[in-house]
């Protein structure tokens, strides 16, 4: 696909977001804390000319700056979006770029169900579009509609378990031992490590049978910085979408509680420390803008390199 035609598919985003009453809106892309996240690594940022190691990182995401703008009544931004570069410090492979670029949207006052017809009507409206003016659509999507699916139901129909009956450590790891084609290492692991040891070996691969796929109401364990469901908090209120068996992106119903949010980030800088030899400063803006009270909303980070890639079948999207 031609560069311009990668350039037009990025205005098709945002004018899709555009005519939803979206405001396209811009964050600093050096702060003081680049995420939260255990497993994704930033880049830390020094001075060239005297060496001097800067208390600032690259970003890997947006969504601490976004949610201090939804947290800010006076501006009066409900519905925003941001598609810029993140960075993370991981290895390059086909799906995976240490710079990339991230669409990410948040509404206020609302929760992640209307997140999910966001994205269904951003996958349909940029591959209409790209069918308008001739781009090479990947054959499977067309005419290919959006399949619901728990996570619950996913495990069920494909291993028979019920994953919400092994939502403490040491069930999931005795689990495991029924998949000796599952690599479990010696080590003590956390819940999560084990969940995706299962998932990414035994469920994963099978989405690609799915053209578009959302996953929803992750096990409760996984809840990051998401809301867990009122009517059975065994789950919490995510979801990731899959196209072509890529995965595109993931939402949360945003947590809005800052002492919940506090207590989190404690335990999750640190595992960091405890895995990688290193913990990231407080995020003390954010916290202060939480503090002041964020409203109801929900947000979702989408990949653009892969969203062009499983649509358009882009290889190399934007590298010239």
């Amino acid at each position: 696909m031609r560069l311009r035609h990668q350039f037009e598919l990025l205005q098709i985003i945002r004018n899709y977001f555009l005519q939803q009453g979206f405001l396209d809106v811009l964050t600093t892309p050096a702060v003081e804390n680049p995420g939260m996240e255990v497993h994704i690594h930033p880049f830390a940022l020094r001075s060239v000319r005297d060496r001097r190691e800067l208390p600032l990182y690259l970003h890997t995401s947006p969504e601490f700056c976004m949610k201090e703008l939804l947290a800010a009544p006076e501006e009066g931004l409900d519905r925003i979006f941001s598609l810029s570069y993140c960075f993370r410090d991981e290895p390059t492979s086909p799906i995976h770029r240490s710079q990339f670029l991230m669409l990410e949207w948040y509404r206020k006052h609302s929760r992640y169900e209307e997140i999910m017809e966001d994205t269904e009507g951003l996958i349909e409206f940029a591959l209409a579009q790209g069918e308008r003016r001739k781009l090479p659509v990947r054959t499977s999507l067309r005419g290919a509609k959006l399949v619901r699916k728990t996570m619950q139901e996913l495990f069920l129909e494909e291993l028979g378990i019920d994953i919400l009956a092994y939502l403490d450590t040491g069930s999931l790891r005795a689990l495991l031992r029924n998949f000796p084609d599952v690599p479990v290492p010696e080590a003590e692991l956390q819940w999560d490590d084990y969940f995706f040891l299962l998932y990414l070996n035994k469920i994963e691969p099978k989405l690609s049978r799915y053209p578009l796929v959302l996953i929803y109401e992750f096990p409760a364990p996984l809840s990051a910085l998401s809301t867990l469901k009122a009517s059975d908090p065994r789950v919490c209120e995510r979801f990731e979408v899959y196209a072509s068996g890529i995965e595109l992106c993931n939402c949360f119903n945003e947590l809005t509680d800052p002492v919940e949010q506090r207590g989190r980030f404690k335990t999750q800088n640190a595992l960091k420390k405890h895995l990688y030899g290193y913990e990231l400063p407080e995020p003390a803006a954010f916290y202060s803008a939480m503090d002041r009270g964020l409203p109801p909303s929900a947000g979702i980070a989408l990949g653009v390199e892969r969203l062009l890639h499983a649509l358009f079948e882009v290889e190399n999207p934007f590298y010239y």
